[in-house]
């Protein structure tokens, strides 16, 4: 399955968790929920997986954690705050370049409407 197809599956998914649930809630209640639905859609999910930093030949593994990856091919960073700020993105730009994929989804479900919530990020390697 490409990335842009996963993509689709994830933001059809997390639509129905929003609907279901509403804004307010904690990330991790979101984490589990949209993970149970991307499940039942066929896919694999991994969370809270660690992204080990390198430096030189040192490899950290106090790294990062990402939310979710799904097919093992897109990372999905999810947040339940007033705003997303430019470190949000940053966040997951870095996720995307320490793990070398390409696609990642920040999804902000302290929203009324997720429709403006889902930003796409693109890492060219």
């Amino acid at each position: 399955m490409h990335e842009n197809e996963i993509s689709y599956a994830i933001r059809g998914a997390a639509f129905k968790v929003h609907t279901e649930l509403g804004s307010g809630l904690l990330e991790s209640v979101y984490e589990t929920a949209l993970a149970y639905e991307l499940r039942r859609e066929g896919l694999e999910v991994k969370t809270q997986l660690c992204i080990p930093v390198m430096y030189n030949e040192i490899k950290m593994e106090q790294g990062f954690r990402m939310d979710l990856l799904v097919n093992s091919k897109v990372i999905v960073e999810i947040k339940s705050v007033e705003v997303l700020l430019d470190v949000h993105h940053k966040q997951l730009l870095t996720y995307l370049k320490l793990s070398k994929r390409k696609l990642g989804l920040l999804i902000n479900f302290n929203s009324s409407s997720l429709r403006n919530s889902i930003t796409r990020i693109v890492n060219g390697l």
